[in-house]
């Protein structure tokens, strides 16, 4: 289909795609004001996703394979949100929704089977800045649907438009009258105007002309189709010079490969003057870390843009598998350093980060040697699944329970766990634990015989009197809308030491 049958299907059906992004920005303003993980969150992903499958059948465009999984997943990280209440895993959701979002229409409007990870990632991008250049769209549209009816019968919509213009300065004229003709009504519009305050009115005004905004630009910039489907063939480059720089890069790698086993896999040779075992395996994760996602970049760039050539096929096997070696290397570094110091959401994700990296270049084998290997399906779904995972744990609730269980010598003795080096004693972190470490952190201080009094609270010394007032705090004003089940498990075990 051309692109301007896209383009007059949405001129024509500007009833439907005007009205639908009207009623989808004011669904979201209902759901999200001043509620960025209530209950409400699913209900519009869930209405913003029937909104584009409507769209699609006005376009006649009909769901492809795969398109289940975009879905599904979008609902499931939209679950997660209101089923959390950590700030880095609601910002992650988000963040996810909106790529796999993006993937789901660009999916709908081109053929992406043959796009690598440069032409996908480049097309998100030119979709999202790309979609401001549509800024008058609206506009336009809405001009040709009515120059184009101006002969015929009008339409149902534009009357319910002009009527919705015309009711409102009517509405304000009517309350005004009745107020004061009755005291009884003007005391219940009264309470209603105190409670609409001009600050959130304004708030949700431009929250709303935004929200419309963005989904009718969208949608008109996938219609204009400017984004060439098709994909040039970048692997010009001569491979010598590739294999000149991996090789020797690889060079490098199979000396501290062969470090790795020998000093930390196996642990059975002499050490620098001055380290420990430990020292030596506490440092140095985060610099392994960022070299392997280094390499993850030199690879692609290799498999990319340079032709193909069995030397250079052969390296990048090499240093892929000395990749491996410095993942595992770094996550054994992390083991052994979080068995001194404990559990964090950044060391925890830092885990998480390396076992993705396994991944993808388990991928990245594959691709090597099978050049049809669709990696960027392959990384996406990956990549998906694991961060599910991620945000399903509540690694808050994870972080509280290993933590918490070694606080005195006496469970550090007894304890046949990796983590049994010294007792912990880090309260600022954990008092700044979100909801979700509740039932893991108030259950503690009830076994403690803690009572929470918000009288005598000390908030300056005292982490449990500093997390409890923060669990009260979030569950202060809370109505429906704004139901969060972590939230809620909280305020339940809040009693306990109350």
């Amino acid at each position: 289909m051309e692109m301007n049958n896209y383009v007059e299907k949405r001129k024509a059906n500007f009833a439907y795609f005007g009205l639908g992004s009207v009623f989808c920005a004011l669904f979201y303003s209902f759901c999200m004001y001043k509620n960025p993980s209530g209950v409400t969150f699913p209900f519009f992903i869930a209405a913003t996703l029937f909104y584009i499958c409507f769209s699609l059948s006005k376009l006649d465009l009909t769901l492809k394979r795969g398109s289940g999984f975009y879905i599904f997943s979008m609902m499931l990280l939209s679950v997660s949100t209101f089923c959390t209440d950590d700030e880095r895993i609601l910002w992650f959701n988000k963040l996810g929704i909106w790529l796999l979002l993006f993937s789901f229409l660009l999916n709908q409007f081109y053929d992406t089977s043959k796009w690598g990870f440069g032409k996908y990632c480049g097309s998100i991008a030119f979709t999202m800045f790309g979609c401001l250049g549509e800024i008058a769209s609206p506009f336009t549209d809405l001009a040709d649907y009515l120059s184009e009816r101006s002969g015929g019968k009008k339409s149902n919509a534009l009357f319910i438009i002009i009527g919705v213009l015309v009711a409102c300065p009517l509405l304000l004229v009517v309350i005004v009258l009745l107020a004061s003709a009755d005291a009884v009504f003007r005391s219940v519009a009264i309470k209603i105007i105190a409670a609409l305050n001009p600050e959130n009115i304004f708030a949700i005004a431009i929250q709303i002309v935004f929200m419309f905004f963005l989904f009718y630009l969208i949608t008109a910039f996938l219609c204009d189709k400017l984004i060439k489907e098709e994909t040039k063939q970048t692997r010009n480059g001569e491979p010598v010079l590739a294999i000149t720089v991996t090789s020797m890069l690889s060079f490098i790698y199979v000396i501290f490969s062969g470090i790795q086993i020998v000093y930390l896999f196996i642990g059975n040779m002499s050490l620098p003057n001055g380290y420990t075992y430990a020292r030596y395996a506490r440092e140095g994760f985060f610099q392994l870390l960022a070299v392997s996602i280094l390499n993850l970049i030199i690879v692609l760039v290799c498999m990319s843009f340079f032709k193909e050539h069995k030397v250079l096929k052969g390296i990048l096997t090499v240093m892929s598998l000395c990749t491996f070696i410095m993942i595992a290397s770094s996550a054994l570094r992390m083991v052994i350093y979080i068995r001194y110091y404990y559990l964090t959401f950044l060391r925890i994700l830092v885990l998480w980060g390396l076992v993705l990296l396994f991944v993808l270049f388990v991928g990245i084998m594959l691709r090597i040697y099978k050049d049809r290997f669709p990696l960027f399906r392959y990384s996406m779904v990956c990549v998906t699944l694991l961060y599910l995972f991620l945000s399903f744990s509540h690694p808050d609730y994870w972080i509280a329970k290993v933590n918490m269980a070694y606080t005195d010598k006496q469970s550090v003795e007894q304890s046949d766990f990796f983590l049994a080096e010294s007792p912990y004693q880090d309260y600022v972190y954990i008092r700044n634990l979100s909801a979700d470490a509740a039932p893991v952190l108030i259950s503690y201080m009830e076994q403690e015989g803690y009572q929470y009094d918000p009288a005598n609270s000390n908030l300056r010394e005292n982490w449990k009197d500093v997390y409890c007032s923060f669990m009260e705090r979030k569950n202060q004003n809370v109505g429906i809308r704004e139901f969060n089940v972590s939230r809620f498990v909280a305020s339940k075990y809040m009693k306990r030491v109350k």
